[in-house]
């Protein structure tokens, strides 16, 4: 259900407006419609208001400073809640940074490196049966390039709604009916990759794996990068969610942040729509390090601070200079990573032509964060509108587009 190549025209937006704010340093500042704060809350009131958007928020940096930050639209459209800078929604894949953060932290703790040999840190023995002498390493799982592939039916199934959740509404059957996602226990992260990737196991098919030798092919994985999550735990003896609150989340100071709701402030809860016109249920995945870290604009706007300045060496707050550098640094031949998506892979951050990225979507939710490689420009965009269909895949990148114009200007008038 998350496919990167979807937002690949947001990206190219950001990439203009990247380019233009580091190249306009001795330019005489552009005339332009968005000058001040207000003008953009204004420009993206009437953006939300000819969408379909239920609620978004936006937060831009430069300079290492929050320069905009507010939220659109309802949190809720039955209670009349709006949505706000603390208004917690799941992230989709943009949780694959997260992954990122924890296995450089790892690598950091002397647990492993790039260059492990998987089955070194792992309690099985996972074989590609296509290319069985074949070593997979930490830095193949990072970049996409491990020959293991997700099973889209498969993986459909490794979603599951929440205990609790009304199965009789309109929103609950469209993800039992069209999607197959049932309402039943989770399993522990182990467990399901075992089922996955261990001959026998119920999720088990050859059609999990490619026949290429690693680091030779890109193939976006969400299994691959749960996959690296249990790395950590399997190295550390940590349940991952724990890890990620106790080195990620608290250092900087993310409190309402979480992959379970039940650890959260449920009265700061989205709820997630399909349209405006039919709420889902929660739902959550077995292979949920991939996808499902749940936070607000608040909370990751402290993340993309602290990923901007780490970029320009400016921050220690998780890791060493080094270790963000390792985050940053293009990890594959040319040539490797899909032309419309990036030039290049770091650990699981998209590379493309000096910019920082990644995206998410999942069934009523589409995110993006994208940041200049020096550092000094950068957003972030939640929102609780579904791409999930080609119809709303259209929808929302007709929006997205719209208000990333206005972002353009605003942050060239600064």
């Amino acid at each position: 259900m998350k496919n990167p190549i979807l937002f690949f025209p947001i990206m190219v937006f950001m990439l203009l407006l990247l380019s233009a704010c580091n190249d306009n340093d001795d330019d005489q500042p552009q005339p332009t419609p968005i000058a001040t704060a207000a003008d953009l809350t204004a420009q993206l009131n009437d953006i939300y208001n000819n969408s379909k958007a239920p609620g978004f928020a936006f937060t831009i940096v430069k300079d290492d400073a929050i320069i905009y930050q507010e939220a659109f639209g309802k949190a809720d459209y039955s209670s009349g809640k709006d949505f706000t800078n603390q208004t917690i929604q799941p992230i989709g894949s943009i949780s694959k940074t997260f992954v990122a953060a924890a296995i450089v932290k790892a690598i950091e703790q002397g647990h492993f490196d790039l260059e492990t040999d998987i089955n070194d840190i792992l309690p099985i023995n996972l074989i590609n049966p296509k290319r069985p002498n074949d070593i997979i390493k930490v830095k193949h799982l990072v970049t996409h390039t491990s020959g293991l592939l997700d099973e889209d039916d498969t993986y459909d199934q490794a979603y599951w709604i929440l205990p609790g959740e009304d199965l009789s509404t309109p929103g609950a059957k469209l993800l039992m009916e069209e999607l197959g996602i049932q309402k039943r226990p989770g399993l522990e992260l182990g467990d399901f990759l075992a089922e996955y990737y261990l001959e026998g196991g119920e999720g088990y098919s050859p059609n999990n794996f490619a026949a290429v030798q690693p680091g030779t092919q890109w193939n976006y994985s969400n299994i691959a990068t749960s996959l690296a999550a249990y790395l950590v735990e399997a190295a550390t003896g940590e349940d991952f969610r724990d890890y990620v609150r106790t080195q990620i989340l608290q250092p900087l100071q993310m409190y309402n942040s979480a992959y379970d709701l039940d650890n959260l402030n449920a009265d700061l809860l989205a709820t997630i729509y399909f349209d405006k016109n039919t709420p889902l249920p929660y739902y959550s995945n077995d292979s949920y390090p991939d996808g499902s870290l749940n936070t607000n604009n608040e909370d990751l706007s402290k993340f993309l601070l602290d990923m901007m300045k780490g970029a320009k060496g400016e921050s220690e707050a998780l890791f060493s200079k080094e270790g963000y550098a390792m985050l940053f640094n293009p990890l594959l031949p040319n040539g490797i990573t899909p032309a419309a998506l990036g030039d290049n892979q770091g650990v699981f951050w998209i590379l493309n032509q000096g910019d920082i990225s990644h995206g998410g979507s999942d069934p009523g939710i589409s995110t993006e964060m994208q940041f200049s490689g020096d550092g000094r420009v950068g957003f972030l965009m939640l929102s609780t509108m579904d791409a999930s269909t080609d119809e709303h895949e259209e929808e929302y990148v007709a929006f997205a587009t719209q208000a990333l114009t206005a972002v353009i200007e605003f942050i060239q008038a600064q």
